[in-house]
């Protein structure tokens, strides 16, 4: 049984940091692209992040979130990460981890190509 559990969220204040973890479980990880999407009350779910399964651990971002956010994964601890830095409140969300076989993203893209994903982790952001 494939598995995504997130965990690290929680309440900060504005400026703050978190880390989120995802350890993923039944799945070949090396062979899995990850992602971390959100989804905040009333509104569409969107990306954050990506990397990719390959060596180069290919990086993308929502512009929303470059260069305060950082993807990153150990795959022998089959675990991705998003470091969250200078938070804002508009980041509040439950933040959800994904993963797709590299196939199923190259195929279908980053959000239909995901295959699976966790039950979330909220992040909220006070003023």
């Amino acid at each position: 049984q494939v598995q995504l559990v997130e965990s690290g969220g929680g309440l900060v204040q504005a400026g703050g940091s978190l880390r989120l973890s995802c350890a993923a479980s039944g799945l070949t990880f090396r062979m899995y692209t990850m992602g971390w999407f959100r989804q905040a009350p009333g509104k569409e779910r969107e990306f954050v992040a990506t990397i990719a399964w390959s060596g180069g651990a290919t990086t993308n971002y929502a512009d929303s979130v470059k260069g305060r956010f950082t993807i990153s994964r150990d795959n022998a601890k089959n675990t991705v990460y998003l470091q969250m830095n200078s938070l804002k409140p508009e980041d509040t969300a439950v933040y959800y981890c994904a993963a797709g076989h590299w196939t199923s993203t190259q195929a279908m893209g980053r959000l239909k190509g995901m295959q699976y994903w966790g039950k979330g982790t909220l992040v909220t952001v006070s003023s």
